[in-house]
């Protein structure tokens, strides 16, 4: 009910530039909070009570966001969408952006591991996969994981994102009912 006065409106979109910022913002404290967890830890695997509650809070806090940007989208789809047609043009608006949101998704878990950088020991070893490639005794360490460089470009493209197509929502949200 606290998003009906922004999904409700005109100008639904305004709800999706809104919390952006918010969602990129996030996008730097899972990180933070992936790589202080190591140092939270009381035993490896055994993490303190307020631990659980930062993790609940901080993911609640995203739901929120992504939530409310997708139910935005979804307001937006109902204002643009011709009623000559019922549900089958809201069916189809609703398929193409759960496709346009899920793929990226899967291609970006694919790439965490691409980008892990490793070397044979922990000294300046050569780069490796895998223990296989290491000489005898000597284990592949992860130098620099994929999930923090990942984390860095996801930023700086949703940074981008919002720069490039700010106007461009706008624009489509602007445009009258006899455009669409």
């Amino acid at each position: 009910f606290l998003l009906a006065k922004y999904t409700s409106s005109n100008r639904p979109l305004d709800l999706v530039l809104k919390a952006m910022p918010y969602r990129l913002a996030l996008g730097t404290v899972f990180p933070l909070l992936v790589w202080f967890s190591v140092n939270i830890q009381s035993q490896p695997g055994v993490y303190p009570a307020y631990f659980y509650v930062l993790i609940i809070f901080i993911y609640a806090i995203h739901q929120v966001t992504l939530y409310s940007m997708f139910v935005s989208v979804m307001a937006f789809h109902a204002q643009i969408s011709d009623p000559a047609f019922g549900g089958t043009y809201m069916t189809l608006l609703n398929t193409v952006t759960n496709l346009g949101g899920n793929w990226p998704t899967t291609l970006a878990l694919s790439l965490v591991d691409w980008l892990t950088w490793r070397r044979c020991g922990v000294d300046n070893g050569e780069s490796c996969r895998s223990d296989s490639q290491c000489a005898d005794g000597v284990s592949c360490t992860i130098s620099i994981d994929g999930y923090y460089i990942e984390c860095v470009i996801c930023l700086f493209i949703g940074i981008l994102w919002l720069y490039v197509f700010r106007g461009s929502m706008l624009r489509l949200q602007s445009a009258s009912q006899r455009q669409w």
